[in-house]
């Protein structure tokens, strides 16, 4: 294979692990700080998507479907963590599984009710719809701009995480949430806070992957599968161990379904590859039953 495609695809494998990281980020804050199983996070990033396309064939304003789909699943959000997850922070997770598993249904349904069964298909932004030449690659600017984009998010995430007092508060609420509240913390606001920010993430991965794809009902399920893989795979609760999970995964999915067609053929090539990212989890919980940077709980 000539370099320049081995660089592509590396390329392409980078701009996907950070996609999920985004994903992946939120579900291992929302379980580190309220210990909550959050199954309709994949929802978020599929609501967004429709927010976003919806608002941008009304205004024609990139800014403001950015910040309309924003604000309205931040809203929203606050309002699912206030009515729903709220009284199931100190349940059995099962019952959290099955509440938040119930969301994802009634989303999948709404979104069609709305806007219908047909795939909704957003343009990507004239300026960003080019190519950048990186040496002998052309690649499009848009994958090269949501690529930066990610990377600055990810730095703020870890910035409020490691070096704020909120980042304090949360890091010693996912320890001990009730030593936490004795000491005048309010963690009801705090948990209401860290919802309405993983929601936002996973909205900023919906919104830059739009473009890319097909806005569909459902299309938050596989991304949400992926975020768990990754999750598992890094360990639940590090941050690190998200961004470490989701590079993994996202360049064992890109260059398995490049290369392993090629070697073993379409039909088992593509079976394989379907498979890599689940075999690579395997290896990991029968190396590490915690993750690689998990810790025993």
């Amino acid at each position: 294979m000539p370099l320049a495609f081995l660089a592509e695809q590396s390329f392409n494998a980078l701009q996907l692990g950070l996609m999920l990281f985004l994903m992946a980020v939120g579900v291992t804050l929302a379980f580190g700080t309220m210990r909550l199983i959050n199954l309709a996070h994949g929802s978020f990033f599929m609501l967004a998507a429709y927010f976003y396309a919806y608002i941008i064939t009304q205004t024609d304003s990139g800014i403001l479907a950015w910040i309309g789909a924003l604000a309205g699943l931040a809203v929203l959000a606050t309002a699912i963590e206030r009515f729903i997850i709220r009284p199931l922070y100190l349940r059995d997770h099962l019952e959290q599984v099955l509440a938040t598993f119930g969301l994802i249904l009634i989303f999948n349904d709404l979104v069609m009710m709305i806007w219908g069964r047909d795939p909704v298909y957003v343009p990507l932004p004239d300026i960003l719809s080019g190519h950048v030449m990186l040496g002998e690659i052309a690649y499009p600017a848009y994958r090269l701009v949501i690529t930066m984009v990610a990377i600055v998010i990810g730095l703020a995430i870890w910035y409020l995480i490691a070096r704020t007092r909120t980042g304090g508060l949360i890091r010693a609420s996912a320890d001990n949430r009730a030593v936490v509240q004795s000491l005048g913390a309010n963690v009801d606001r705090l948990g209401a806070g860290v919802f309405a920010l993983v929601a936002v993430l996973a909205g900023i991965a919906g919104i830059m992957t739009a473009p890319l794809i097909a806005v569909t009902s459902g299309m938050g399920d596989s991304v949400l599968i992926q975020s768990l893989v990754v999750v598992i795979i890094g360990g639940l609760g590090s941050i690190v161990g998200a961004l470490v999970g989701a590079l993994l995964v996202a360049f064992v999915e890109v260059f398995g379904r490049t290369y392993l067609p090629l070697v073993f053929g379409n039909t088992t090539g593509f079976a394989l590859a379907n498979m890599a990212i689940y075999l690579l989890m395997a290896i990991t919980l029968i190396w590490r039953p915690f993750g690689i940077f998990g810790k025993p709980r």
